[in-house]
């Protein structure tokens, strides 16, 4: 299927394991010029080589997105390669386990510094290069915690909400310009994160899928098939939406037999 993403120029954040990079590799597949960012040195610098084995057109590129200035960084960069920025995937984010009692302050602040803040402080670098060439698409990856929340993960419920509305006003601002800005709202996909927050609560990935209706966890493929979409000229209506992604979790309204 042709996407119409062409030769655009793409950057996406937490691109070296899971939904990102999968996100990475479906862009650069359908002919996308990639600046994928992570901290992992090492882990971005195989994830380059696989990709690029594979006939991308990928670069990556090491940043913290906790720092204030990353983002004009990365924004920059991808400048400086592409010439501009078409489409810009905010992906990254962490998980701090933890209700309002347990969550400490540190980690409150560094959930937010990296789910919102560098939501945020991307997309205002990347929007006067969108506005400019009165064109471009934001795809922010928020949760289905977002929506309907979860115990025991306050400060991760908030921020993915926060994601959610910030999509939303950040749509509005810019329609007239011809910038579309969506938010995708994954339930449980089986990445390194989820094994992590599985091991937490002591479950398995059968277990936490016995209460999905689709009754399995989503591949980060499926995921990056959405991104691309809303990325993409298919999509060309498309802007200030929550596409949820969940398997059927959202329109439950409580436990799935």
């Amino acid at each position: 299927m042709d996407f119409g993403i062409g030769t655009r120029a793409a950057i996406v954040t937490g691109g070296t394991s899971g939904i990102g990079k999968a996100c990475a590799a479906a862009l650069a597949g359908h002919g996308a010029r990639v600046l994928f960012v992570g901290r992992d040195d090492r882990r971005g610098r195989d994830t380059e080589a696989e990709l690029r084995a594979a006939g991308g057109e990928v670069r990556f590129l090491r940043a913290d997105l906790r720092n204030v200035g990353a983002a004009d960084q990365i924004v920059r960069h991808a400048e400086a390669l592409y010439g501009t920025v078409d489409i810009l995937v905010n992906n990254a984010g962490i998980l701090h386990p933890g209700n309002a009692v347990d969550t400490s302050d540190a980690a409150f602040d560094e959930t937010f510094a990296i789910n919102v803040g560098a939501v945020f402080r991307l997309s205002r670098s990347v929007l006067p290069l969108m506005i400019a060439a009165r064109r471009g698409a934001i795809v922010n990856i928020a949760s289905e915690w977002g929506v309907n929340a979860e115990s025991g993960y306050v400060a991760y419920c908030a921020s993915k909400g926060a994601v959610i509305q910030m999509t939303r006003a950040m749509a509005l601002d810019h329609a007239a310009q011809n910038i579309r800005i969506n938010s995708i709202s994954p339930g449980e996909v089986h990445t390194e994160m989820v094994d992590a927050m599985l091991r937490d609560m002591g479950q398995t990935p059968d277990q936490l899928a016995s209460g999905i209706p689709l009754r399995r966890l989503a591949r980060p493929e499926e995921i990056a098939n959405c991104v691309l979409f809303l990325a993409s000229d298919l999509a060309s209506y498309v802007t200030g939406s929550n596409l949820g992604a969940d398997g059927g979790t959202a329109i439950t309204g409580g436990a799935y037999p």
